[in-house]
């Protein structure tokens, strides 16, 4: 288990190193989180839903993806409630103080109401380490809560469970790696304490030598070997789950290439359906609510958000909505992709309340669409073909929403794709104006060279169509050849065999 002295350490992208450091020395390795809290999401094969952090981990670990990789998964819709789900389908709305203190879950229906998270993850993990060997496990956020220890699903109480040892991580870019990873280990009980038996310094940055003899310091305090000190890397580039890396991405448009402005909404989610044309070297991708950025695009693409309404009514006293019309009016291409595709329409409908008290709010009438919410979320794998893009324009996706949208009124039926059971998805009005609710579109190249077909005159001669699968695979292999580098692999192997 790689354990954190608190959020944004390194797990996942640690974890994610393992993966493909065991799958290249033989191993038959899969990542594994009791309970996850992202937006980020994923759907498996079987059409579950999963955190998107351990479905990269699987793609690391060359297997799909499976539901008792990640048991629980809270998706937060507000500061103080999420939605939960437990086995990849979502079973009801907790409050927070409810869900860690009381366990009384009343507002999910009379048979799931008193479930045993406890014996679910547990459960799930033992399937998972019945097929698969090393199991790397990712603890949440600090294990020295000490004040929700006894409610704790995912750190050192699904250590116990599993066995597993141990490494605690460390970052010391934030400052205070000593009193961090010290405390960490003194706060937990004598029983805790023996399961920790390795430390891994993340984020260094400067010159290694420097830290030298805290090192040797940090393991005589400590009585734990530090089996690395990780430098801090830019030029890797692994998907993240957690939304703190938005805060890190480009906010304005530039000159030369393609601008992609993605609008910045307050609950935006899957954001990792960006990644690859942010790699793409004839694209500029850029996060924005500024009406003036907005302005300056070729493209807009309104993202998926876990809450469309609020979304789309913020969308609407902001000012965003109408810049986003006006440019479209003057030639960008807009792009919908779930809640954003909701948006787009002439109007979303939520009459039995499934989001909140507002029933009907306008869109932005770019699509002939109305969307009603349901109840009934959607999630599963897909192939399509998007015939509306040129013959012979194919891929794959993922769903993960809820509503259900159809044409407005007598508008003709015209969809973005066909997918491979034969329904329907999206609508098409040109080239410059469409939705989809399939999440990972733009992972397709061919549906990339499409979008981007009319502006060849801004993109740099002899720019070849990108290849993210490919790219994501390379990406892995640099993330295990510097963890290697930095990390004592034949210490961490002679630990896990004793």
């Amino acid at each position: 288990m790689l354990a954190g002295t608190g959020s944004d350490v390194g797990k996942s992208v640690l974890a994610t190193a393992l993966c493909r450091i065991f799958l290249q020395d033989g191993y038959h390795p899969a990542p594994f989180k009791a309970q996850n809290m992202a937006l980020n999401s994923y759907a498996t094969p079987e059409g579950l839903e999963i955190g998107r952090a351990q479905a990269v981990q699987a793609e690391a670990a060359g297997i799909p993806c499976h539901t008792d990789m990640n048991p629980l998964l809270l998706k937060p819709q507000s500061d103080h409630t999420s939605q939960v789900v437990l086995n990849g389908k979502p079973i009801g709305n907790r409050d927070a103080y409810d869900f860690w203190r009381d366990r009384d879950h009343q507002d999910m229906p009379s048979t799931q109401s008193h479930l045993d998270f406890r014996k679910e993850v547990c459960d799930a993990f033992d399937r998972l380490a019945a097929r698969y060997n090393p199991i790397v496990m990712e603890g949440a956020g600090s294990i020295s809560e000490i004040n929700l220890r006894n409610h704790d699903l995912v750190n050192l109480p699904m250590a116990r469970h599993a066995g597993a040892d141990v490494i605690l991580v460390g970052d010391i870019d934030r400052g205070g790696v000593f009193a961090s990873v010290y405390g960490s280990i003194a706060l937990q009980t004598e029983e805790d304490r023996k399961l920790i038996k390795g430390i891994i310094i993340n984020k260094f940055r400067g010159d290694l030598r420097l830290f030298d003899e805290g090192r040797k310091m940090l393991e005589d305090i400590c009585g734990v070997p530090v089996l690395g000190v990780v430098p801090y890397f830019k030029d890797i580039h692994i998907e993240e789950e957690d939304s703190v890396s938005l805060t890190q991405k480009a906010k304005r448009a530039e000159r030369g290439r393609v601008n992609v402005a993605v609008i910045m909404l307050r609950h935006l989610s899957n954001y990792t359906d960006f990644d690859a044309l942010e790699h793409d070297a004839r694209v500029h991708l850029y996060y924005t609510n500024n009406v003036e950025e907005i302005g300056k695009a070729d493209i807009i693409i309104l993202p998926g958000s876990k809450s469309t309404i609020d979304d789309l009514y913020e969308l609407r006293r902001n000012g965003v909505a109408q810049a986003i019309i006006k440019a479209h009016r003057q030639g960008v291409t807009v792009l919908g992709i779930c809640g954003g595709y909701q948006m787009m329409g002439i109007e979303v409908c939520d009459p039995h309340h499934v989001e909140g008290e507002t029933e009907r709010l306008p869109g932005l009438g770019l699509l002939p669409v109305t969307t009603s919410m349901s109840g009934e979320k959607r999630t599963r794998q897909v192939a399509f073909r998007a015939s509306s893009l040129g013959e012979g324009v194919t891929g794959k996706g993922y769903e993960i929403h809820m509503g259900r949208t159809e044409p407005f009124g007598n508008a003709p039926q015209q969809p973005f794709a066909i997918l491979d059971d034969g329904h329907e998805d999206g609508y098409w009005v040109n080239e410059r104006c469409m939705g989809t609710y399939i999440h990972g579109v733009l992972d397709n190249p061919q549906i990339v060279d499409s979008l981007l077909t009319p502006f060849a005159d801004k993109m740099a001669e002899g720019k070849e169509p990108f290849d993210y699968q490919a790219f994501k695979e390379r990406q892995y292999d640099l993330l295990a050849d510097h963890v290697r580098q930095h990390v004592d692999i034949a210490k961490l192997y002679s630990i896990l065999e004793n």
